[in-house]
């Protein structure tokens, strides 16, 4: 039995509690990925000392002191050409990550945003953690790909959204 009924729009829904919960498991994993990123973000763009390109908390010397033990220097680099426009980036690229993934709206092109945020962060600024699991970004990569291959099936406006164009055909 799939413990799946039918509903008056010939819709499958969850019957039993076994089913809602696995209709629903990705749903604490999206909201504390969805508050953190935001918290991230807000964290970033609140702290005036962060996009500057040296000085004590910047990104600048965040980037300069991981330079030699990150996985890819060259990205390091990269982001040392302007550490203050490589600041905002990571920070609205958070805030839309975390926004998108809290709501539900392009939930996979959000958690793929996520994704990629923090590989690029585990690369450069975690790589050099000994043992690796103490390294948390590579524990956000992992987190994300969930939600890449999952999406958010409920509580969202992909959901909303999918019903809409559902009743329109």
């Amino acid at each position: 039995m799939s413990g799946y009924g039918t509903n008056a729009r010939g819709l499958g829904e969850p019957t039993s509690l076994r089913e809602l919960a696995r209709a629903h498991a990705l749903l604490p994993l999206r909201i504390f990925l969805g508050v953190t990123f935001i918290y991230a973000a807000l964290d970033k763009l609140t702290d005036s000392s962060f996009f500057r390109a040296s000085g004590s908390g910047s990104v600048g010397e965040m980037m300069d002191a991981v330079r030699d033990s990150s996985a890819i220097p060259a990205l390091v680099d990269l982001s040392l050409k302007n550490p203050g426009a490589f600041g905002y980036a990571i920070a609205f690229g958070e805030l839309a990550v975390g926004i998108g993934t809290l709501i539900g709206l392009w939930a996979r092109l959000a958690a793929l945003g996520g994704a990629l945020i923090s590989l690029s962060l585990w690369l450069t600024v975690s790589w050099q953690a000994s043992p690796y699991y103490l390294g948390n970004d590579l524990i956000y990569l992992m987190a994300w790909l969930p939600l890449v291959l999952g999406g958010a099936a409920s509580f969202s406006l992909d959901a909303l959204l999918a019903a809409r164009r559902r009743r329109i055909r």
